[in-house]
């Protein structure tokens, strides 16, 4: 079995002058991140097998800022944490491959990435189907399948959304 956690990035600023990749969080994606991690947590803790779990975030800002908060509140360490830059994608079949990339040792991937390609993704390789992942909007994946590259569809474990956590 293959566990795929994908989370959108937490709400971005427009505030500052700077490049996309630099857009920093808003304060309302500090309390999104503790509401979906008040639920989340104890969900993690139970279903994920910590010595096979895997957190890869995108470059960009907005998403590494939103993969540390679950970093830390998940007490993950340094060495299952990284950065990858292909992850900054807005299109589904780049981020399928990025997904398929991962080591069949990790049985976990926990992905912090960017919309279109979230929704997509999920709507794709789950079995339920939403109109928008909203930031900070978490979903976990099943694939009865040993190898990354070889998932597909799956099945949609847990869907937690900031607003309906409120």
């Amino acid at each position: 079995m293959k566990r795929l956690i994908i989370v959108r990035h937490g709400k971005s600023s427009w505030k500052h002058d700077v490049e996309d990749l630099e857009r920093p969080l808003k304060k309302r994606a500090y309390k999104d991140a503790e509401v979906v991690l008040s639920v989340f947590k104890p969900y993690y803790d139970q279903n994920v097998n910590k010595a096979k779990a895997t957190f890869w975030s995108s470059h960009a800002v907005r998403a590494h800022e939103t993969a540390k908060i679950f970093k830390d509140k998940l007490a993950v360490d340094n060495k299952d944490f990284e950065v990858i830059e292909s992850l900054y994608t807005f299109n589904y079949s780049r981020l399928k491959k990025v997904i398929q990339n991962a080591p069949d040792s990790t049985e976990t991937l926990i992905i912090f990435s960017h919309n279109p390609a979230v929704t997509s993704f999920v709507n794709h390789a789950g079995h339920a189907t939403y109109d928008n992942i909203p930031t900070t909007g978490l979903c976990v994946i099943e694939f009865n399948k040993d190898s990354w590259q070889s998932i597909s569809s799956g099945k949609t474990l847990l869907t937690l959304f900031p607003k309906n956590l409120r």
